[in-house]
């Protein structure tokens, strides 16, 4: 059984959307983006469009989002990613040994337990049950499961549903259990203006070379990778200090943000809300993995309970880099576990896939 489509249309018979449809969707998608900023909600550049572009899709509104530019936009998130290394971080890396170590082992674990689950519970196909069940970013998983095969929707579903669950549960227990409350949550970057030019050329340059890296070397998800390891590469070398400009990162996240949400133009709200629920049973699993790990492995680790479960929550790097600091936490530590995750996914869970393919056999269930 193959995972419920949330359009029944196939994507050659779809009509180009026309410019007014794209307007509209960004001009929602602004809106969306500016609302969850204000109300401090999680990722709210990238979240907020993708929520309302979702239930104008749902209220079948004529929204499109400018698919045809995503690629280039993934190339600032690239560079952004990238921008989180730095050589301070040599000097700890084996003080985190264990821990970094521990994150390949908890990622299997993941896998075991989760993909199975959206085998058995959700009847996915094993390409969708597959990347759905892997704790990677939302934007990758979804490239890669669907250039292999995959329902790139269902995928998109069950990640976006991970961050929002995971910090949403994270957050209530830090706040009923041990009285912090998450406060505003600055964006990614720096404004445009405080950063050099000599700097921004470099910026442009990571994400030009690591577009065409990526590609040349068919890197997975290679308009993100290419230019996260460029972007990682002169950032170690301190030919930058600077992220990507805030506002170029801005744009982005709320471009990326309307094309996921567009992707549900024409959707049945049923199969939408049954996606939705399989993804938060899918969160909690991992969510009691990441506790039972931190709780059996953080005196191992050196870390306190509470930093390991920051560090290794399936959620995004901005929400769980806000947490650690409202608890002040260590966030080089804990952003770079997340880096460190989001690569190992990137790099090995297709490699893993295609190795089960050619086996011919399915992943677990």
């Amino acid at each position: 059984m193959t995972a419920p489509h949330a359009n029944g249309e196939d994507a050659a018979t779809r009509r180009a959307p026309s410019w007014g449809q794209i307007g509209a969707g960004l001009a929602i998608g602004v809106v969306g983006g500016a609302l969850f900023y204000v109300l401090t909600l999680p990722l709210p550049w990238m979240l907020g469009p993708m929520v309302l572009i979702t239930v104008a899709a749902l209220l079948r509104l004529p929204v499109a989002g400018p698919a045809k530019i995503r690629p280039y936009v993934i190339v600032v998130i690239g560079v952004m990613l990238g921008s989180g290394f730095s050589p301070a971080l040599f000097d700890q890396v084996l003080a985190w040994a264990l821990s970094l170590l521990g994150l390949g082992v908890y990622l299997a674990l993941c896998g075991i337990v989760v993909v199975p689950y959206y085998r058995r519970v959700g009847g996915f196909d094993p390409v969708t049950a597959y990347f759905a069940g892997m704790p990677g970013g939302l934007t990758e998983m979804m490239l890669i499961g669907r250039d292999m095969g995959g329902d790139d929707r269902a995928i998109i579903l069950a990640h976006a549903s991970r961050v929002m669950v995971t910090v949403a549960m994270i957050a209530i227990w830090f706040r009923i259990f041990l009285g912090v409350e998450l406060g505003d949550r600055s964006a990614f970057g720096t404004p445009f203006a405080e950063i050099p030019a000599v700097e921004l050329l470099v910026l442009a340059a990571s994400g030009g070379v690591g577009f065409w890296l990526g590609r040349a070397l068919r890197l997975p998800a290679p308009t993100l990778l290419g230019p996260m390891l460029v972007s990682a590469a002169v950032h170690i070398a301190e030919l930058t200090t600077s992220p990507p400009p805030q506002e170029l990162v801005i744009a982005a996240q709320i471009v990326l943000g309307t094309i996921i949400g567009a992707r549900f133009v024409g959707a049945a709200p049923r199969a939408i809300l049954r996606a939705l629920a399989l993804s938060v049973g899918g969160t909690i699993l991992m969510l009691g993995i990441t506790l039972g790990f931190a709780a059996l492995f953080h005196e191992v680790f050196g870390q306190s309970l509470l930093q390991v479960v920051l560090a290794y929550a399936p959620g995004g790097l901005a929400e769980m880099s806000l947490v650690a600091l409202a608890m002040q936490a260590d966030i080089a530590y804990v952003a770079s576990h997340h880096l460190v995750r989001i690569t190992l996914v990137i790099l090995f869970a297709p490699m893993v896939f295609a190795w089960i393919r050619r086996r011919g056999a399915a992943p677990p269930d």
